[in-house]
């Protein structure tokens, strides 16, 4: 079965850990998507070599790579060189998520630079959108996959209503796989996502960020009044 076949109409658990939790371990991480993956995941999200690597050794099905590395006066912080692409290369992922707004990046990258060099290494280039514009201008330079990972979190789309099923559909518009990325917090909107076009969804935060889950449920039990 081809790559693409694998992930349509399924679902891709983003297996990340805040920076400092205890979560935040190759071990674990790996651990994470391999129960992600044996309980119905068609392929996992995983941040930074060394989880990539550990996860490589467990899992089989297609691994979207990516590393955050924030530079000074950039915004755009996911896979912003190819530097990051190279290393995510050899660490073993068959995806390469990269931010495609048309921010500048360190060193002069471009969206199309960065995909170039993604099919160059033979992988697939997955580009985190913002708008139907940061799309277009991915799918022109040869992009595979289409996500909105980034709608809702770059200054003109803050505030827009998470998933963002109207863009999935401009993506999915375009022929090229669109993914439904962000703001995926129940079972149901996995199935409004797969309606809207997308060809496969990723969920994160609502399976994978122990840290964040533990919180919310900590916070509302604080909220108990206090006996006397």
């Amino acid at each position: 079965m081809s790559l693409f076949g694998a992930l349509r109409g399924g679902l891709i658990v983003s297996v990340q850990a805040w920076p400092g939790s205890a979560m935040d371990d190759p071990y674990v991480i790996a651990a994470m998507a391999r129960a992600a993956v044996d309980n119905g995941a068609a392929g996992v999200r995983i941040q930074g070599v060394s989880n990539i690597e550990a996860v490589r050794a467990r899992v089989n099905l297609p691994i979207v790579g990516l590393i955050k590395r924030q530079y000074p006066g950039y915004e755009p912080y996911i896979t912003p060189t190819l530097e990051e692409v190279r290393e995510i290369v050899a660490a073993g992922a068959d995806i390469v998520a990269f931010d495609a707004t048309a921010r500048p990046r360190p060193g002069g990258a471009t969206v199309a630079s960065l995909i170039q060099a993604i099919a160059g290494a033979g992988r697939i280039a997955m580009a985190d959108c913002a708008t139907a514009q940061d799309g277009a201008l991915a799918r022109d330079a040869g992009a595979e996959i289409l996500a909105t990972t980034l709608c809702g979190y770059t200054p003109g789309t803050q505030g827009t209503a998470l998933p963002a099923l109207d863009l999935v559909r401009e993506l999915a518009a375009m022929g090229r796989f669109a993914v439904c990325e962000g703001g995926v917090s129940r079972p149901a909107a996995v199935r409004e996502a797969l309606d809207a076009g997308a060809g496969a969804v990723v969920v994160g935060t609502a399976i994978t960020n122990l840290d964040w889950l533990v919180r919310e449920f900590a916070g509302s039990a604080d909220t108990r009044p206090k006996p006397h």
